[in-house]
């Protein structure tokens, strides 16, 4: 398609933003950036008892971090309510809607009579041609659906699709209170907006045929729709919290980098040959809506894990580092208190999965720690130690603070006394990182600090002392 796509995301702010969401703005960002057409951000917020403050501003956070930027919005239906009705009213003027006075009770009724009888439960069109108006009641608005013929249309993912009118009834678009409906409010805002292709997940196909027939009833050009498939879990059950973090904010919490999520994302159910890894740009240039595929897409843990460490590994310093300091403050810690933010990287940043196992595996390079780890103490910082960690610390506290000066500090006072690289590193890896885990001992004693890397020695070799005179 060579005609720029003006395309919408329109999420309901009834919770968070999750993973099958964000793939869906996902994929109408790069269909409009791959035709340089336009990305409008709608929020179907009518719902007033379930759309919350909160709700929305996971969604905006969650697109923000995300990169999704949109180029209209975002743009609210609770403040499109006089252009609903006035479109609602023009309907009935126009014999093509009429007003509803059926109770709860009748409609129920209806609806367990047709699931007896084996039928589609189905509005019967009693208030068609109503006349009347009974007092104190206030009425909703019924569209007057075509009764013969099809609804025909090319979905851009999965193909033709027909649906016979009589399948369809008499849906409600506006309620007794006078909000729209989903399906009014949607082809409402879609045509003033002038949306001309409509991307959404595949369970909104049953809804199609209605709003189909909702714009020829108000004579205007129908947009081209494309129904993306659903997003299965590891187990392949649908997608849902039982598996873990489907908010998009959740995953950033876990670690993951957003251009490893946006990756891992276009890649749930579009393909460009076997090609794994793409940049933005790459995906903006290579995407098209009519490859995705038609089935649902399974969600693979290992796999994220596997492309976030790419990325972790590859992006440049400073693409990391805002999201590096944003899970400093997420894990209470401040980066000033240490290293600078760019060599801990340049150190940690091939040793992790995610930054959040990079920050807290970090954290005793920006903060003291109060206890050994009860099996690494026990394992390395024994009375045999205290020899070769107060040798190493007499050649620390005078040495050239470099990396390579200090990894030859360790090697002669290995040589020194004799003994194997391991008698010194790991005790001297337990005194500065409280655990038996950490990056090459040079590169643990220059991140440390010349200050903290003496007050830590001497601290073990005070344990030692002290755990040889209980056991004296």
């Amino acid at each position: 398609m060579t005609t720029p796509i003006r395309t919408r995301f329109a999420p309901s702010p009834t919770g968070y933003l999750h993973i099958g969401g964000a793939r869906t703005a996902l994929f109408c960002w790069l269909a409009a950036r791959a035709t340089g057409g336009e990305f409008v951000l709608r929020v179907e917020d009518t719902d007033r008892e379930r759309s919350t403050a909160e709700s929305v501003q996971a969604i905006l956070d969650g697109l923000a971090w995300l990169e999704l930027d949109p180029d209209e919005g975002p743009i609210y239906q609770s403040e499109r309510l006089a252009l609903y009705r006035e479109t609602a009213q023009r309907l009935v003027d126009e014999g093509k809607a009429y007003r509803c006075y059926c109770s709860k009770e009748r409609l129920e009724t209806l609806r367990e009579e047709a699931m007896a009888r084996g039928e589609k439960p189905r509005y019967d069109g009693r208030c068609r041609d109503r006349t009347d108006a009974p007092e104190g009641v206030e009425p909703v608005l019924r569209f007057r659906n075509p009764d013969e013929g099809t609804v025909r249309f090319t979905d851009r993912v999965r193909g033709e699709i027909e649906i016979a009118n009589a399948e369809l009834d008499d849906l409600v678009i506006q309620r007794s209170d006078g909000t729209p409906t989903y399906n009014f409010a949607v082809v409402v805002d879609d045509l003033d907006m002038k949306i001309n292709l409509v991307i959404r997940g595949d369970d909104h196909i049953n809804n199609t045929p209605r709003q189909i027939n909702l714009y020829r009833a108000l004579g205007a050009p129908v947009p081209e729709f494309a129904h993306v498939p659903m997003i299965l879990g590891d187990d392949g059950a649908r997608l849902s919290k039982r598996h873990g973090a489907v908010s998009v904010l959740a995953w950033r919490e876990q670690g993951y980098l957003p251009d490893a999520l946006v990756n891992y994302l276009a890649r749930l159910g579009w393909s460009y040959g076997d090609r794994e890894q793409f940049s933005r740009d790459d995906l903006v240039r290579l995407f098209r809506i009519e490859d995705v595929n038609r089935k649902a897409s399974r969600f693979d843990t290992e796999k994220l894990n596997w492309l976030n460490q790419h990325y972790l590994k590859t992006e440049p310093v400073a693409r990391i580092l805002p999201e590096l300091k944003w899970h400093f403050a997420h894990h209470g810690l401040d980066p000033s208190r240490g290293p600078a933010l760019e060599d801990l990287l340049t150190v940690q940043r091939e040793r992790f999965e995610t930054l959040a196992e990079l920050v807290e595996q970090s954290r005793a390079f920006y903060a003291d720690f109060e206890t050994f780890e009860s099996g690494a103490a026990k394992k390395h910082l024994r009375p045999v130690a205290a020899e070769p960690l107060q040798a190493v610390r007499d050649r620390l506290e005078h040495c050239t603070w470099e990396v390579d000066a200090l990894g030859r500090a360790v090697h002669d006072t290995a040589e020194s006394l004799a003994v194997g690289m391991g008698k010194i590193g790991q005790p001297l890896r337990v005194a500065l990182m409280g655990h038996g885990s950490s990056p090459s001992i040079d590169q643990t004693l220059w991140l440390v600090g010349r200050g903290r890397v003496l007050d830590r020695i001497d601290r073990a070799l005070a344990f030692i002392e002290e755990r040889a005179g209980q056991t004296g």
